[in-house]
């Protein structure tokens, strides 16, 4: 499994943003599918909602990646 660390920029990040900037998807398209889809995982509960905001303490898990948001 890929581990990474993301540091917030600002308040929170929305999930399919995050996947498409550590290219966990290719694409923003693709990272609304795969939320869609029931591949990702947030704090441990399947994630349906595309453009859920994640604060600093999130853990978001697919299939092979884990990252952890983290304050800046």
């Amino acid at each position: 499994m890929n581990q990474h660390d993301f540091v917030l920029q600002g308040e929170y990040i929305e999930l399919y943003t995050l996947l498409k900037l550590l290219a966990i998807a290719p694409s923003g398209g693709a990272a609304k599918t795969m939320v869609a889809e029931g591949l990702v995982r947030v704090d441990g509960e399947l994630e349906t909602r595309k453009a859920r905001k994640l604060y600093a303490g999130a853990l978001v898990q697919t299939d092979e990646d884990e990252v952890r948001i983290r304050a800046a």
